[in-house]
């Protein structure tokens, strides 16, 4: 996976021993400290930690169960004793973090429409600093707000929804929540109204916690739909008054609600503390197939999950930042930012439009979020990792000729050191700073989840943002929990072990032809069990058929997914039941595989592969990386407008034989690869409807969206 070098001979050597000697002159001293270090600890080099076991068979048979070296014995389920509900968890951080920064967030210093070239308007802004709440202010406005609510006539063990974008007051309002007992209904603030519709009714909630923005642009055209709704508390501090909403429906301010719980009267009333067995959060999934279903998840689930997570990010405490701008109703983001919270770590707002100092809403030549948090920890989608790959490589390719050439020798000098455990300072302060910057310039982990993270760009962030990228693997009936690659192992295509609150087994899966008798790596269906795994789906007991519980009391629940298990006990992620597909020939297709090897081709910015059972042949719907779109027209003299370039037959032709390339050298076989495709001039997004919040694929919105598409490149148009 090196870069692609044609040097001089003379150029590499100089470079070769400039960086030998400055490694021995400046830097021979810390390495040999820290080799003594490790070895006093008993931890080894990198390399050697890297090399251990990290997981094993408790009963030595190869579909499992398999266990992380620390946790074969028992299956840890708790960070401190007596903490088992997470109003605990976080009233325990206030106690040990009074004064320290808890939640931040930036203060809005200018807000400006700006006119585009084509006529469009996009909204920009120029952002201040932070302001921060303490964790104490931050637990106190909790109570305060959670009294409100119960003022207003919330009961524990009834639903309430929240319907909010990420920031800090959706932190507060879960907390309140947790601190009274109120289950937490979590909704994507990307959901359209059917499925939000479906949400606020299937759990009968009567108060909804929500922002200005959403009320004024999604809920308020459902409310007649949402017979038991009463009462809306806005988290935004203006406007005070809110005329002219259905009858029955009263609209309050966040500030309103906790001056409210501040009442001596409603402070005295007491909470009824939650139990570990009590729900917490019933999350309704983004929707990826068909109607959201709602996950419930305990207290003890959410503790068990974040106790196996904190256990694979080494050091992580009170001087740690971690950027939130993932979605808060997705488990990976709410449990990262679980983790922060009962570490002291203090947590800064952001957005994807506000992200870095070129994101979409940043007005040039002001800064984004990461350049003024400067976070130390940051979790990520793939999809955000590879358009940040993408970016950096064009740019790169734009650089002057011996630019380009001192970067592609750091790379590849680095891919080496990386791969024998060592660090490269001078690389990494000369030639990777400025890439480094683009997140801050002090990240030290990057948690990737959500869906799986290509070779190429996990390898590409590791080199170039001078730290660990940790790929995951879980879901939201595991509480996000399942397995972390450990921070020194710089494999690729690999999701860790299990982590030590869960367990993995492998389920033959015939039809697919994975056993875990499989040579040279067992394979089959992977089953996650442990504390981790969730009650089940809210009402819905046709779904419930993916949990079970075994004979020791356990419980499991059958993922879909298809994984292998190497040698050290790491899993590696290898098909999708759903995502196959029989073609008329009789092989099977793993759409998600046709996806996951193409996407790290430069000019695709994303692909859905589609198959029909009846056809010969797989055919795909792509969205086009527009500069490198352009330059290829350019380059084959197919001239018009972005919507006409990709309307055009010529041009479809020309990106299938880019792709035809891409899917070759990818090792793909030749079923495998689309024989027609559809260019689409417009991105996919979760306000499109046509991904999830996380970035996955909705199949069935694709598939409608195309279906005129489809059946012309099946011959039926």
């Amino acid at each position: 996976m090196k870069l692609k070098e044609d040097l001089n001979p003379v150029l590499l050597l100089l470079f070769q021993v400039t960086v030998w000697l400055y490694s021995v002159l400046a830097f021979l001293p810390s390495y040999l400290f820290s080799s003594v270090s490790e070895s006093d600890a008993g931890l080894g080099s990198e390399q050697e930690r890297a090399q251990r076991l990290k997981a094993q068979s408790v009963t030595g048979r190869p579909a499992g169960p398999y266990r992380a070296m620390g946790a074969t014995k028992r299956l840890v389920s708790s960070l401190h004793p007596g903490v088992d509900t997470l109003d605990k968890v976080f009233e325990d951080a206030s106690r040990r973090f009074p004064d320290r920064d808890c939640l931040g967030t930036r203060e809005v210093v200018m807000e400006e429409d700006e006119r585009q070239n084509n006529g469009k308007v996009f909204k920009k802004v120029i952002l201040g600093q932070y302001r921060w709440l303490s964790y104490a202010e931050t637990h106190k406005a909790a109570a305060r707000f959670g009294s409100g609510l119960a003022a207003m006539g919330q009961r524990a063990h009834n639903n309430i929804a929240i319907f909010c974008e990420t920031r800090a007051e959706w932190v507060i309002a879960a907390q309140a929540c947790f601190m009274q007992n109120f289950p937490l209904v979590t909704l994507y603030s990307t959901l359209g109204g059917p499925a939000i519709t479906h949400g606020l009714n299937e759990t009968e909630v009567s108060h909804i916690i929500t922002s200005r923005e959403l009320l004024e642009t999604r809920l308020k055209f459902i409310l007649l739909e949402v017979p038991r709704l009463q009462h809306i508390i806005v988290v935004d501090d203006t406007p005070t008054k809110w005329p002219g909403y259905p009858r029955g429906i009263s609209v309050h301010n966040m500030a309103t609600v906790q001056e409210l719980g501040t009442n001596l009267e409603n402070v005295s009333r007491g909470r009824k503390q939650p139990m570990p067995s009590d729900i917490a959060v019933i999350m309704y999934t983004s929707g990826s197939t068909g109607v959201p279903k709602g996950v419930m998840i305990s207290h003890s689930n959410i503790i068990a999950g974040i106790t196996g997570m904190a256990e694979r990010i080494p050091n992580l405490g009170e001087n740690d930042t971690y950027i939130g701008y993932l979605p808060l109703a997705h488990v990976l983001e709410l449990s990262a930012e679980l983790v922060c919270v009962a570490h002291g770590c203090r947590i800064g707002y952001s957005s994807p439009q506000t992200l870095a100092d070129q994101s979409t809403k940043i007005k040039k030549g002001s800064k984004g979020d990461t350049s003024v948090l400067q976070p130390t920890l940051m979790a990520a989608v793939p999809e955000i990792m590879d358009r940040i790959y993408k970016n950096v490589m064009t740019k790169v390719e734009e650089m002057s000729s011996a630019q380009r050439t001192l970067f592609t020798l750091a790379y590849n000098y680095k891919l080496e050191q990386l791969s024998q455990g060592r660090s490269t300072p001078l690389c990494d302060n000369l030639v990777f700073k400025k890439v480094r910057s683009l997140l801050g310039g002090k990240t030290r982990v990057l948690l990737s989840g959500g869906a799986p993270l290509s070779a190429a760009t996990q390898r590409f962030m590791n080199v170039c943002f001078c730290c660990p990228v940790g790929q995951g693997y879980g879901l939201t009936e595991t509480c996000g929990a399942g397995t972390i690659s450990e921070m020194w192992d710089y494999s690729t295509g690999r999701v860790g072990g299990p982590l030590i609150c869960s367990e993995i087994k492998l389920k033959d899966w015939v039809e697919g032809g994975y056993h875990s008798t499989d040579t040279p790596n067992p394979q089959g269906e992977i089953l996650i069990g442990g504390p981790n795994v969730t009650m089940g789906y809210y009402k819905n007991e046709a779904k419930n058929q993916d949990f079970f519980v075994d004979d020791n009391g356990q419980r499991w629940f059958c993922t879909g997914d298809i994984g292998e298990v190497h040698p050290d006990g790491c899993l590696k992620i290898i098909d999708r039941k759903k995502d196959l597909v029989k073609l008329q020939a009789g092989e099977y297709v793993s759409l998600g595989k046709v996806e996951a090897m193409l996407k790290s081709c430069p000019l695709i910015d994303n692909i859905c592969a589609y198959a029909n059972s009846e056809e010969m042949y797989v055919i795909g719907f792509v969205v086009p990386n527009q500069k490198h779109l352009l330059s290829l027209a350019e380059q084959y003299c197919i001239r018009g407008s972005w919507e006409e370039l990709c309307n055009n037959a010529a041009m479809e032709g020309v990106v299938l034989q880019v792709i035809t390339e891409a899917a070759l050298s990818a090792q793909l076989e030749r079923f495998e690869i689309p024989r027609k495709i559809r260019l689409s001039p417009d991105p996919w997004t979760p306000e499109t409807g046509l991904v999830t919040d996380a970035f996955k694929l909705k199949r069935q919105q694709l598939k409608s969206k195309y279906q005129d598409d489809i059946e012309r490149m099946y011959g039926g148009k």
